[in-house]
């Protein structure tokens, strides 16, 4: 089995979740909001991972970050390095494309508070973060909760927009998923099925906890 490669996924599955948390709940909890009809279009680039795939994905990514972009130019400016064919390129790739996984199960546990609770907090002076901290996320951390499990073992078997953004390099952008596909084009099938059962086995642990967290009464 590949250790360097399950420790790569391992690496961008964590990195996707952290960054899908601090910049996913922010945009679930103005979804959430009742506001202008225009937000319905928010919604659907949103959700427009479900629906495309992976390699249409990955191609706008590589040409969005290529060097001669403004996105890749800054990127290389303020790094030295370029994005393609690297770790934070494919953890770029993995967070557009994990995107409706953590924002879609957030925003329907913040829609699912009683606004009610919300509104009494700020009749009584509590500030708007306060009460979010207190009050929202505390209900609605089942949600948000499922919402970061489905995304990191979402993340874990990535396989066509990480190999269009980060290639095949060892140790560097070969993750699990990709080594399996090289494993069966060498028909070395035996490699192939343990990196196989090690995701299966990981996914299947990773969604029976929460599973069994989320039913624990509170």
């Amino acid at each position: 089995m590949d250790w360097t490669a399950i420790r790569l996924t391992l690496s961008v599955a964590s990195c996707t979740s952290a960054l899908l948390f601090a910049l996913g709940l922010p945009l679930a909890v103005w979804l959430a909001r009742p506001g202008p009809r225009w937000r319905l279009v928010v919604e659907a680039v949103v959700a427009l991972p479900l629906v495309l795939p992976p390699t249409v994905l990955g191609f706008y990514v590589l040409c969005a970050t290529g060097p001669h972009t403004p996105i890749g130019r800054w990127y290389e400016a303020l790094f030295g390095s370029r994005l393609p064919f690297t770790f934070p390129g494919i953890v770029l790739a993995s967070v557009l494309y994990n995107l409706p996984f953590a924002v879609r199960p957030f925003t329907a546990a913040l829609q699912s508070v009683d606004h009610k609770l919300v509104e009494a907090s700020w009749c009584l002076g509590v500030s708007r973060l306060a009460t979010f901290r207190r009050i929202t996320l505390p209900l609605a951390w089942k949600g948000v909760l499922a919402g970061l499990v489905l995304t990191f073992a979402h993340a874990m078997g990535e396989f066509g927009v990480v190999l269009m953004v980060g290639g095949n390099i060892p140790g560097v952008t070969r993750t699990l998923s990709v080594a399996i596909y090289d494993d069966v084009q060498a028909l070395d099938y035996s490699a192939a099925a343990h990196s196989s059962l090690f995701l299966l086995g990981s996914a299947l642990v990773v969604l029976s906890a929460v599973q069994l967290l989320v039913r624990k009464p509170a």
